[in-house]
């Protein structure tokens, strides 16, 4: 009985690579590979970018300001009985 499959030898039955860690000058050699992957945006994207982001923020402050504006009035108009 106690050499049963079933149980397994414990930890050691794992597979060997997952038990294995990088060294710290492989770790790093692997970082740099994968950063030299990385594509840049080119200046004229990043003002692009730049301009997208600036108008949609613009347009949400608007939009929530908007919105903030009419729902307190609103609220006033309910709460106060329409003396707003």
């Amino acid at each position: 009985m106690s050499d049963s499959k079933a149980v397994g030898d414990g930890p050691r039955s794992r597979d060997s690579r997952t038990d294995k860690r990088t060294s710290l000058p492989t770790f790093y050699r692997q970082v740099v590979a994968e950063l030299r992957k990385v594509v840049y945006p080119t200046q004229e994207q990043l003002v692009t970018y730049f301009f997208v982001v600036m108008v949609f923020v613009v347009f949400m402050m608007a939009l929530i300001s908007a919105l903030d504006l009419g729902l307190g009035k609103l609220a006033l108009a309910v709460f106060a009985g329409g003396d707003a």
